[in-house]
């Protein structure tokens, strides 16, 4: 039976087609996946399903009754559920409180709390879902956030689930809970669509998988027809090929940090007691969950935060100068977490963004910047990573962001760096983009370089490293030996355990 019909789904943004005569169907009790790269069309969908657009033309049904468009409600109505990446829950509220917050009047929400109680624990106990209703969300882990927000959903009587990147932000072991969860849940009749970039999830968990294509649907495969390699080359329209790992010899240390500390001053996660060396050569992985102190880290590498105490040592010599522009120029190279705020400036044309941290260029002499030459070395950089785009006059936010994580690879990459910290550099890009950014990394190391690759993707991390350390609540394990490694390991210490425990239970 087919539980959610798309039928010929147009929306266009101006001269923008965001979605070209998309139609498909999921079925009572499936697990459908929605691939596809950047811009591909799969948020303006959801946001059509979910009311917060109107499409041009096309329909919506659920159980074969038309959706009322442009209404959120409406889907609300039609047991259409929506987990977000990021959550929408009140820290300050208890699970409860969440959970009922909007399904009442207000003058009647908390004389609901009963009632409310005893259907949480039933939901909780059918689905595997346990939470306890009083705790504050505040203190909750990711993955008891993520717990709650499904509940939510459930609690509103929803039979079709949306989750657009569920495990984005989860250990290896609450993704194996997460998929508990919803196995038991199609068990029970429930309808899900699954989004996600990752291919060995998508794999794993769904029934059914539909490609998107620059706002087309270009591809619809039953799972076990499918493979990483043919998913892959759907998304992106080519053969798409991951770079091969080789251990190299290294060299001398890049950078060295012993017993560095960093406090927080606006609350969030500091540093203890830090100890890592880089060498030449070597790319090592730093795992974690997002907010357990790698902003900090990051942020003494780029000469942004001064340790609290502790030694940091670049090439062999004590820092003293913490400067940003000072550290560019003595061969530190960054590609930081947030391309768009951190790693570009929008406004500018592209050959102005190229020349930011090019201190060393032809086209800079002190402050006197040769336009002819700067334009002509951006053509050049332009061509060589294959940025797509108009011409190096070209405003920078027309960019996609595959584009600009291009160019800031271009930029960096450029000066021949002997460090590099390459934070979160594939996240949110499509696969043909992750190659090419691994690539280059990968490339960077050959050439010299050292690495710090601080991800969220336990693929990513493996695939690359030569050392892997994690880092929880502000403490570093490692680096270890990534041959010496797997993934259950690394997820449990990302979880705060020490490598003596994950080696007992893994």
């Amino acid at each position: 039976m087919k539980k959610l019909q798309f039928s010929k789904i147009c929306k266009n943004f101006g001269a923008v087609v965001a979605n070209d005569n998309i139609s498909l169907s999921l079925g009572e009790g499936e697990i459908l996946s929605l691939l596809g790269e950047n811009g591909a069309g799969k948020t303006t969908l959801m946001n059509i399903l979910f009311g917060h657009y109107i499409s041009d033309k096309g329909f919506i049904e659920v159980e074969g009754k038309r959706l009322t468009p442009g209404s959120t409600r409406a889907s609300l109505d039609a047991g259409i559920g929506m987990v977000h990446q990021h959550f929408t829950l009140a820290e300050n509220l208890t699970v409860l409180e969440n959970i009922i917050l909007g399904t009442e009047p207000l003058s009647r929400l908390w004389s609901q709390k009963k009632q409310a109680y005893k259907k949480l624990k039933e939901l909780s106990k059918r689905f595997g879902l346990l939470i306890n209703p009083d705790a504050k969300v505040a203190d909750l882990t990711v993955g008891e956030k993520q717990r709650v927000e499904i509940i939510k959903a459930l609690y509103r009587d929803a039979s079709i689930l949306i989750l657009d990147e569920p495990t984005a932000v989860l250990t290896p072991q609450e993704t194996i809970q997460l998929f508990k969860v919803l196995k038991e849940m199609v068990n029970a009749g429930l309808s899900i669509m699954f989004i996600s970039h990752k291919l060995n999830e998508i794999l794993e968990i769904s029934d059914r998988i539909v490609v998107l294509r620059h706002g087309k649907l270009v591809g619809e495969v039953a799972t076990k027809n499918a493979s990483k390699e043919s998913l892959a080359e759907m998304m992106v329209g080519r053969k798409v090929t991951r770079p091969t790992y080789e251990k190299l010899e290294i060299g001398k240390a890049v950078v060295e940090l012993n017993n560095v500390c960093l406090k927080s001053s606006d609350g969030s996660v500091g540093l203890s007691n830090i100890n890592l060396k880089i060498h030449e050569k070597e790319i090592i992985g730093l795992a974690g969950v997002a907010g357990n102190g790698q902003s900090g880290l990051a942020s003494i590498f780029q000469g942004l935060a001064h340790p609290s105490s502790g030694e940091f040592k670049l090439f062999g010599e004590s820092l003293i100068k913490y400067d940003p522009r000072y550290l560019t120029k003595s061969g530190v190279a960054r590609i930081p977490e947030d391309r768009s705020k951190e790693g570009v400036i929008g406004e500018m044309e592209l050959w102005e963004n190229f020349l930011g941290e090019q201190l060393r260029s032809k086209a800079k002499s002190g402050f006197i910047i040769d336009k002819k030459q700067a334009v002509k070395s951006a053509e050049e950089l332009i061509q060589k990573y294959d940025i797509r785009c108009e011409e190096a006059f070209a405003s920078t936010r027309l960019l996609s962001g595959g584009n600009i994580q291009k160019l800031i690879l271009a930029r960096s990459l450029s000066n021949n760096p002997r460090f590099i910290i390459a934070n979160k550099p594939a996240r949110g890009l499509d696969e043909g983009a992750i190659s090419f950014v691994q690539h280059q990394i990968i490339n960077a190391k050959t050439k010299g370089a050292g690495v710090l690759l601080i991800s969220e993707d336990l693929d990513e991390i493996f695939e690359l490293s030569d050392r892997i350390a994690v880092i929880f609540d502000g403490k570093l394990q490692g680096p270890f030996d990534t041959s010496t490694l797997n993934i259950t390991q690394v997820g449990l210490m990302m979880s705060g355990e020490m490598l003596e425990d994950s080696l007992n239970e893994a």
